[in-house]
């Protein structure tokens, strides 16, 4: 049996850069080589494309390569010698966060190219990214978010009206890359100023008194399966994780349980709400959704990552672990599910 030519497209220009480049890694270290032949497809920061050997140090020296969107060129065009060589591609991993990764940007382009890619369509990873278009999809399908007010780039907001303390956010960013907690009306402008930097459109949310509880959500459809619940564990501030001088060692205020230690009625109502939620937002593929579980039993939203981190430290991935499946079995899933979607699609 041939193997599938399966690109891995990582890195690009967005803040999560480096998350994205350490989740190729642990991809590159997890792929089954005697069903897959891997090409690499790094984007720098500045968004030159490079088709490299691997996601290993000095990848941005790899040859330059374009993605085709010309259905008639299919695949990808790398230039060698004044010469454009053409690669076709059975499907595409995606191992993008953020901006131009998980907003549909990216989606796009491969919609374009007509070649099937893991993960999020073009909808699902718009309404996800932005999340106050998340929270108003989620409330309208009868599942509660918090209390959140949107900030346009030319409005302001009285800060005499909101119940702090809030959270200030840019509203199409993640690993809480310009995220403040404020306590006060005095901290407001400056928190908003913060946002702005990744951010125009800004949400300001209500706090949520609860437990972050996350949950790993792998299928197409119906056909849904909801990996163990995790919970982070805080000793002060608010996750921010990816932000850290060294991730890999651990967090600097938190801890990760999983499973979760929290009752097993507690556990099923978050996978069902996970689901639920991955459902009215259209998703496919994969995602994580995090949510808030209240001490009355409750839970709320906080915010879906569509194409979550894979890093060695990553929370998909130990969730799926802690249910049975390795990131290799994971990624056999998601390239199946590409191409199940593509074949519901034809």
């Amino acid at each position: 049996m041939a193997k599938l030519k399966v690109g891995i497209v990582f890195g690009g220009c967005s803040e999560e850069h480096p998350v994205s480049v350490k989740s190729a890694r642990e991809v590159a270290a997890s792929l089954d080589l005697a069903r897959y032949e891997p090409y690499y497809l790094g984007i720098t920061e500045a968004g030159a494309w490079r088709l490299c050997d691997d996601p290993g140090p000095g990848w941005e020296d790899g040859r330059p390569a374009v993605l085709s969107p010309d259905r008639s060129t299919p695949g990808v065009l790398v230039l060698d010698g004044g010469q454009y060589e053409t690669i076709a591609l059975d499907v595409v991993i995606p191992v993008l966060h953020g901006k131009l990764g998980e907003d549909g940007a990216i989606q796009g382009l491969l919609e374009l190219a007509g070649i099937p890619y893991a993960g999020c369509g073009i909808q699902a990873s718009a309404l996800c990214m932005d999340k106050t278009l998340t929270y108003l999809v989620v409330r309208d399908a009868g599942i509660a978010t918090p209390a959140f007010w949107t900030v346009d780039a030319d409005e302001k907001i009285d800060a005499e009206t909101l119940p702090y303390p809030v959270f200030v956010k840019p509203a199409r960013s993640g690993s809480s890359f310009g995220v403040t907690k404020v306590t006060g009306e005095a901290e407001l402008h400056e928190a908003m100023e913060v946002a702005r930097r990744y951010d125009a459109k800004v949400l300001i949310e209500a706090a949520v008194e609860g437990g972050e509880i996350g949950c790993a959500v792998l299928g197409n459809g119906t056909e849904l399966f909801a990996g163990e619940v995790d919970r982070v564990a805080l000793t002060h501030g608010f996750f921010r994780i990816h932000q850290e001088d060294a991730p890999e060692t651990g967090s600097e205020n938190a801890a990760f349980i999983v499973p979760a230690d929290i009752p097993a009625e507690s556990r099923a109502l978050v996978q069902e709400t996970a689901k639920a939620i991955y459902r009215a937002l259209g998703c496919r593929g994969l995602a994580r959704v995090d949510l808030f579980l209240k001490e009355d039993g409750t839970v709320v939203l906080n915010e879906v990552n569509t194409m979550p981190g894979l890093t060695s430290y990553s929370r998909y991935p130990r969730m799926m672990a802690a249910s049975g499946l390795p990131l290799a079995e994971v990624i056999d899933r998601m390239v199946a599910l590409a191409l199940e979607g593509t074949a519901v699609a034809g």
